[in-house]
């Protein structure tokens, strides 16, 4: 399950959207509804070990959806509150996405070139 916040002129909206497995038929009825929110529990777990932090580790992640442009991090890095980790390229604009705190990298989550959504873990910190 995905949410997203879009703004439509002026008007902003929250949206959540299910995934539906590759195959699986669209949803015609509002009780197979159920069954299509089922799967999703199942894949979430999947996501989660790319986003587990470290015992005590603060997640940066992204505030909006786009294209890592580079990495400027790797683990074990010291950083300072305000250190650039990543470039976030979203609308055609590069976003310095910055330290919230000292501290060390304890995991990097993306690499330059992958896109991420709203939310995602970027990097870890301990």
């Amino acid at each position: 399950m995905k949410h997203y916040n879009i703004t439509v002129n002026g008007t902003a909206y929250d949206v959540v959207v299910d995934e539906i497995g590759a195959g699986a038929a669209p949803v015609a009825a509002p009780a197979a509804a159920p069954k299509a929110a089922a799967p999703a529990p199942a894949a979430a777990p999947a996501a989660a070990p790319k986003a587990a932090p470290a015992a005590g580790a603060k997640n940066v992640e992204a505030p909006m959806p786009g294209n890592i442009l580079d990495v400027k991090v790797a683990v074990g890095t010291q950083v300072k509150r305000g250190d650039v980790l990543v470039i976030l390229e979203a609308m055609k604009m590069e976003n310095e996405i910055v330290a919230p705190q000292d501290g060390t990298v304890a995991s990097v989550s993306v690499a330059k070139g992958d896109t991420v959504n709203v939310n995602d873990v970027l990097v870890s910190l301990n």
